[in-house]
């Protein structure tokens, strides 16, 4: 009977679908670090992709620093991604490294950044087209604590 289950579990395990993002580009990892380029994937309603050019392996994947969105398992989290997209998608950004609330510049495989489009903030962007913060880690960074601008 436990093979059974074992063997039923490693297929279905198999077979899920995998929702991984397509950014695979090497992550600055030094405080005030500064990157800019294209977004050319949003992966939720604080999380997109950065990169020069169309190859996934050069994106840079960013959670931002000063906007905690929603989580997208909610109707609210699906609504920041919605925003985020029209708002970024295809857009240049800039942005600066900074450390997140484990002291760390990156988690997972993601970089934190503040970013801005046109020199204005994203977290402003958002908060501006109406999105509530409320993710795991509401109450962001601002831009002061990020630290002096250098490029990689």
């Amino acid at each position: 009977m436990l093979r059974i289950w074992i063997a039923s579990t490693a297929i279905a395990l198999w077979a899920a679908p995998a929702f991984a993002d397509p950014c695979e580009g090497k992550l600055p990892t030094k405080t005030g670090a500064a990157f800019a380029g294209t977004v050319r994937y949003v992966v939720d309603g604080d999380g997109f992709c950065v990169g020069k050019s169309d190859d996934p392996a050069t994106w840079i994947e960013v959670r931002l620093l000063d906007f905690d969105a929603p989580e997208i398992g909610t109707a609210k989290g699906r609504a920041a991604k919605s925003v985020l997209s029209r708002e970024l998608m295809d857009k240049v950004v800039s942005c600066l490294v900074g450390k997140g609330r484990g002291g760390k510049t990156t988690s997972f495989d993601r970089v934190h950044a503040v970013c801005t489009r046109s020199g204005k903030s994203v977290a402003l962007i958002l908060k501006s087209a109406g999105v509530e913060e409320g993710g795991n880690l509401s109450g962001g960074l601002v831009p002061s604590q990020v630290g002096p601008s250098r490029t990689t």
